[in-house]
């Protein structure tokens, strides 16, 4: 799995990236020129994009943990192992979601003060502690691209040390097997 996830992330660290290089390239978006708003239109296409993409590294971490975290309950009640094995994986899991969830919640805020920044945007925000909302909108990918590979990096470790209980289960289970003369 970990060959799987790092390509992901690094790719949806990239993408995030890109997209606030985009921001960045956008002259004054209040401009009705033809390329500004062509500018505008990229960076947010792309950042929907980025966001469906850092969604997708994070929904294969929580899909890897759902379904070896069931895998781990199986066996360890097939071959009466004790429950030490799910908990750690347990442990493992609900300190990866809340992470998770936290970046992927941090994205969505990010694009919600990035529509409100927008001169287009019917709702004419004006910003919040003295702050523009162009600089929130900023303020808040900055942070989330922070957030994000940090959060990967957890993430990261998090697969290698469920990696390392799957490991310590399948060695159980051999030790099971060949004492009781099964094929291995």
């Amino acid at each position: 799995m970990v060959r799987i996830f790092l390509p992901l992330a690094s790719l949806s660290t990239v993408a995030l990236i890109i997209v606030m290089a985009l921001g960045l390239s956008i002259d004054d978006p209040k401009v009705a020129t033809a390329a500004v708003q062509a500018s505008v239109q990229y960076h947010f296409l792309t950042a929907l994009f980025a966001l469906c993409f850092a969604t997708l590294a994070h929904a294969i971490v929580l899909t890897y943990l759902m379904g070896t975290g069931r895998w781990i309950e199986e066996t360890s009640n097939a071959y009466r192992l004790p429950d030490t094995f799910f908990e750690r994986h347990q442990a493992i899991k609900y300190r990866t979601i809340p992470m998770m969830v936290g970046a992927f919640l941090l994205l969505l805020c990010t694009g919600a003060l990035g529509a409100a920044a927008d001169p287009a945007s019917p709702m004419q925000w004006t910003g919040w502690l003295g702050l523009s909302p162009a600089q929130l909108h900023l303020s808040a990918a900055i942070f989330a691209v922070v957030v994000n590979v940090a959060v990967n990096y957890l993430e990261f470790l998090a697969l290698e040390r469920n990696g390392e209980v799957i490991e310590h289960v399948l060695v159980e289970v051999r030790r099971i097997r060949l004492e009781k003369g099964l094929a291995v």
